[in-house]
C-alpha cells in the first residue's frame, strides 16, 4: 500500500482523484492496525495492568472455548474490588465476568439459589426479597460479584457466622483444560475448598448455589465503651446471643481508646424505614462529606467522634429489613478524584485470646507513621470449616483498616513499610492477614500466615500445569 501511494504522489497531477482515496486507505489502515491498550485496573485506581484482551461472556461455553484456545494466560476479573492486581496480569485474557450474570434456579422450600458467578449481590437481593428471603453471608456493601466474593472467601457483620463459604452448597468451575467440574464438600473437595478463597488460581467458578436465610425484621443498638472492655463486651453480650443478627465494633483513631458497638437485633417491632433494600442514589454527598471531613487530620477525626456520629446515632433506634442493612452501595464511599488521593483498605485477623495483645501493636504502628486512618471497624468470625487458603484458622477477631493514601510511588512505598510492620505483629499472635489487598507481604509472611498454600500449590500445579490462570498476587508467591 505505501508503494503505490508514492508511485501515484510522484505521478505529476496524475489521477489525483485516485492518489487521495489511496492516501485516505493507508491512514484508515494505519489507525486501525493501532489499536487502543486495554487496561484493567481497581477500585483504588493505583495497579493499572495492560492485558492482550477482555471477553465478557454470556454463556460457560464462551468461557470454556476461551479458556481452551487462548495460548497465553488468563486472568479472572468482577467488580474489581480487590486491590492489588489479583485480577489481572499483563498480557492476559481477562476474562470479565459481569455479563455472566443470570439467576439459574431458586428454590424457596430448601432455601436455596444457584446463579452465575457474575451476578453482583444487590441483583440477587432484589430478586430473592420477593420471596422472603436473604442472603446468609456475605460483605457489607453489595457491588460485588458474587464470583469475587467466592474468590476471596469474604466475610461481613454477621453474628455467629464465618467466612462465606459456610453457606455454599456447590460450585461448578471451569479448569485449564476446559472441563467443568462440579465440587462441593463432599464430591471433589479438594477442588471446593481450594477454589475458594483461592483468587481465581485454580479456574473460573461459573456458577454457585447458595444457602439462603429467612429476610427478618432487626432493630439498631450502640454504645460507646473502651477499647480495653470491648473483648469482654462482646464474649459477655454479643457472641451467644443469637437473636443478634450484624454486629461490628468501630475503633475511634487517632487515639484508638473508644469504640463504638454496633448490634442489630431480631425484633418483631414495626419498622421505622420502609425501603426493604436501600434505594440505589446518585450522590451520597453527606457520606462523602463525613468521610473527606474524617481524612482532614486529628480535628477531622473529632469532628467524626464528637459531630458526625452523635448526629448518626441520635434519636429513636431504627427499625429495618434485613435486606436493607445488606444493601450498602459502595458509591458511598466514592471520592470525586483518586488522581492525588485514594481510600484503601487493609484487614488483619488474629485469635479471640490475642485481642488485648494485638491492637495495642496496630495502634502503636499506625501512630508511629502517622497513618491516615478513617476508620477501623472490628468483626468476629468462627474458624474455617477447611478452605486451603483460610483466613480464619481458629475462631478470630478482625481489624478491618479504612484508611486515605497519596497516590505516588513514594506513598506506596512508605504503605509497605507499615503494612509489613503490621503483618509482623499479626505473626506474632498467631494470626495472619487478608489477601485482596496490596500485595505487600513478604513471602516469608504470606507463607507463615497461609501455611497451607503449599497444599493449594500442589493441587494447582495438578490441576493447572501450565500456569494458564495468573494474576499479580500468583505472580508474585506461587513459583
Amino acid at each position: 500500500m505505501l508503494f503505490l501511494f508514492l508511485h501515484y504522489c510522484t505521478t505529476p497531477m496524475r489521477n489525483l482523484k485516485l492518489t487521495l482515496l489511496l492516501l485516505i486507505s493507508l491512514v484508515s489502515q494505519l489507525s486501525f492496525a493501532q489499536t487502543k491498550p486495554y487496561i484493567v485496573n481497581d477500585i483504588t485506581q493505583l495497579n493499572p495492568i495492560q492485558v492482550d484482551s477482555i471477553i465478557t461472556p454470556t454463556t460457560t461455553e464462551e468461557i470454556v472455548n476461551a479458556v481452551k484456545n487462548f495460548k497465553g494466560p488468563i486472568s479472572i476479573g468482577g467488580g474489581r474490588y480487590s486491590m492489588g492486581g489479583q485480577t489481572a496480569t499483563e498480557k492476559a485474557l481477562q476474562i470479565d465476568m459481569r455479563n455472566f450474570n443470570k439467576i439459574l434456579s431458586l428454590s424457596k422450600e430448601k432455601k436455596e439459589v444457584t446463579v452465575q458467578t457474575g451476578i453482583r449481590w444487590r441483583a440477587l437481593q432484589q430478586y430473592i426479597d420477593s420471596f422472603n428471603l436473604s442472603i446468609t453471608i456475605m460483605q457489607t456493601y453489595a457491588n460485588f460479584t458474587v464470583g469475587g466474593s467466592l474468590s476471596v472467601n469474604v466475610h461481613g457483620r454477621y453474628n455467629g457466622t464465618g467466612p462465606l463459604v459456610y453457606s455454599v452448597k456447590q460450585l461448578k468451575i471451569v479448569l485449564a483444560d476446559g472441563t467443568l467440574v462440579t465440587a462441593s464438600p463432599t464430591e471433589n473437595r479438594d477442588i471446593f475448598y481450594g477454589a475458594i478463597g483461592g483468587y481465581g488460581g485454580l479456574g473460573v467458578i461459573t456458577e454457585a448455589t447458595l444457602a439462603l436465610s429467612d429476610n427478618c425484621k432487626v432493630e439498631r443498638s450502640d454504645k460507646v465503651i473502651k477499647i480495653n472492655d470491648y473483648k469482654k463486651y462482646y464474649f459477655d453480650h454479643v457472641r451467644n446471643d443469637t437473636a443478634i443478627l450484624f454486629h461490628n465494633g468501630d475503633i475511634y483513631p487517632n487515639r484508638y481508646k473508644k469504640v463504638r458497638e454496633v448490634s442489630y437485633t431480631k425484633t418483631n417491632k414495626d419498622v421505622t424505614i420502609p425501603d426493604r433494600i436501600k434505594p440505589v442514589k446518585e450522590s451520597y454527598g453527606f457520606n462523602r462529606f463525613g468521610i473527606a471531613v474524617t481524612s482532614f487530620g486529628a480535628f477531622g477525626k473529632w469532628v467524626r467522634r464528637h459531630i458526625f456520629d452523635p448526629i448518626t446515632y441520635m434519636g429513636k433506634a431504627p427499625v429495618e429489613w434485613r435486606n436493607y442493612e445488606a444493601s450498602y452501595d459502595v458509591k458511598e464511599l466514592e471520592p470525586k478524584s483518586r488522581k492525588r488521593s485514594t481510600y484503601i483498605l487493609q484487614e488483619y485477623f488474629v485469635p479471640v485470646d490475642s485481642f488485648d495483645v494485638f491492637y495495642p501493636k496496630m495502634a502503636k504502628i499506625l501512630r508511629k507513621h502517622r497513618v491516615n486512618v478513617i476508620n477501623i471497624s472490628i468483626r468476629h468470625a468462627n474458624k474455617d470449616p477447611g478452605t486451603m487458603l483460610a483466613w480464619a484458622k481458629t475462631e478470630v477477631f478482625a481489624f478491618v483498616i479504612y484508611y486515605k493514601q497519596g497516590t505516588k510511588q513514594k506513598d506506596n512505598d512508605k504503605t509497605k513499610a507499615w503494612t509489613q510492620e503490621l503483618i509482623a505483629a499479626a505473626i506474632c499472635c498467631n494470626g495472619s492477614y487478608y489477601l485482596p489487598y496490596q500485595i505487600f507481604a513478604r513471602p516469608d509472611q504470606f507463607a507463615a500466615c497461609y501455611p497451607n498454600s503449599v497444599s493449594f500449590f500442589q493441587l494447582k500445579k495438578k490441576l493447572d500445569p501450565t500456569n494458564k490462570f495468573q494474576n499479580k498476587l500468583w505472580n508474585t508467591y506461587y513459583k
